[in-house]
């Protein structure tokens, strides 16, 4: 199974966000009740490996329509803003 790619990042207050895409090697999607990016993290210094792109590794939606076994089914994935957080816009309960 290959992990799905994050096509983009619209949270640019993200470290892991250079240029509106992700560059965490893989992030984790939601909790029981709120679809956000669980690997979203703010400091003053940029993360993540800058020639990656990032990938979807885990996604605890378990009502999403993309989500077999806790892991992402969706061929690519978009992060975003909604509810003032960043979530995942692609997202579709069931």
């Amino acid at each position: 199974m290959e992990m799905p790619v994050v096509t983009t990042c619209e949270v640019d207050t993200c470290s892991y966000n250079r240029d509106r895409g992700c560059h965490a090697l893989a992030i984790t999607i939601g909790d029981p009740l709120h679809a956000h990016c669980d690997t979203f993290f703010h400091a003053s210094f940029k993360g993540g490996d800058p020639a990656a792109v990032g990938h979807v590794g885990a996604c605890k939606m378990s009502d999403c329509r993309y989500n077999v076994d806790l892991e992402c089914q969706a061929p690519a994935i978009e992060v975003g803003h909604r509810q003032d957080d960043a979530d995942c816009l692609t997202y579709a309960p069931l």
